[in-house]
């Protein structure tokens, strides 16, 4: 009788190469329509505006996009952008700092400076510091309730230039307190407890363990309201001071009688001005947020794991256990990643 040798299935049969995937792309036919008709449009309105609105005047913004009076109201909202927003970030940090304090009179002294900032508009505030001069015409400084020892006169000692700045940081720096207030509580608490097991002060550990910790959530935010505030300038005109960009753009229309070639010489630098402020932003953030996203790679074990010790089992190669299901003993995983090593 002969024999056959007939592979046993599913033992000895080689095994057979399946063919390949073909991987068919999933058309989207209408967001192709839809970027279609976004081109258009888009080309259609630069079209229409470059040749069918005289009122634009293009050659107006052209002679006037770097003159003397422009480029100066540019560097004079640089200022007031820069400036303000440094007292901000002071007085935002210290504010925030005081509502976090177990001091219940400091807490609410910062509670009612972010109720007051934070619940008026920006331009009645301005309004406000503009009419300083007029409300209070001169400060005196000496004892209470005494001949004063000195008088200033307040016009004198405040330019419009100045309450410009002064109304602009107390605005902002209300907003600025609850973005550092955000970046506190962000901080994990076992932080302070640690901190003030180590013997360290309320303020040791606010300024030396808790704020360095929240920079990485209080730099994004603070980038935007920057950004914010360089636009926010062009109320300033409410003080008021017109010697910014937009009260230049502003005047030079009052004699040209042309407002809307002046305004979009006047948006042209607020959006160059923006768009520098929005890379530094984006290096700011990709800075601060390292190893923040980013998922961390499967840790393997510095020492090979050995298989489990039975007692009463000789410690001779693997042990192994009866299946409940009945058939072939269970060897504990081995020699692989994560189960031991040989």
């Amino acid at each position: 009788m002969s024999q056959h040798n007939t592979p046993r299935a599913g033992h000895d049969a080689p095994p057979q190469e399946s063919a390949p995937i073909e991987a068919i792309r999933l058309r989207h036919p209408w967001r192709a329509v839809f970027a279609v008709v976004l081109i258009l449009i888009a080309a259609l309105f630069i079209y229409d505006t470059a040749f069918n609105r005289p009122v634009y005047n293009w050659g107006e913004v052209g002679k006037y996009l770097f003159d003397v009076r422009i480029v100066e109201g540019a560097w004079y909202t640089l200022q007031l952008t820069v400036y303000s927003m440094i007292i901000a970030v002071i007085i935002g940090v210290t504010v925030a700092v005081m509502r976090q304090s177990p001091n219940p009179v400091v807490k609410s002294v910062a509670w009612v400076f972010l109720w007051l900032f934070r619940g008026t508009p920006v331009y009645v505030q301005l309004v406000f510091w503009g009419l300083i001069p007029t409300i209070y015409k001169s400060i005196e400084l000496g004892i209470p309730f005494t001949d004063a020892v000195t008088s200033l006169n307040t016009k004198d000692l405040l330019s419009y230039f100045t309450l410009a700045i002064i109304g602009l940081a107390l605005n902002e720096a209300a907003y600025m307190a609850e973005i550092v207030r955000a970046g506190l509580l962000s901080v994990d608490k076992g932080q302070e407890e640690a901190a003030t097991a180590l013997g360290l002060g309320w303020w040791h550990t606010m300024s030396r363990v808790i704020l360095p910790q929240a920079m990485r959530v209080i730099i994004p935010p603070t980038g935007n309201e920057v950004i914010s505030m360089l636009k926010t300038t062009s109320l300033v005109t409410a003080v008021p001071f017109t010697l910014d960009l937009y009260g230049r753009a502003r005047d030079i229309s009052a004699v040209t009688y042309q407002p809307v070639p002046m305004l979009i010489c006047a948006s042209i630098w607020y959006l160059a001005v923006t768009s520098i402020l929005m890379v530094g932003q984006y290096f700011l953030e990709k800075k601060f947020a390292k190893g923040v996203s980013q998922r961390p790679d499967v840790m393997k074990p510095s020492v090979d794991t050995q298989s489990v010790r039975v007692a009463g089992i000789p410690d001779e190669g693997y042990p192994t256990y009866p299946s409940s299901a009945g058939g072939e003993n269970i060897v504990p995983p081995h020699e692989r990643p994560g189960g031991g090593g040989a």
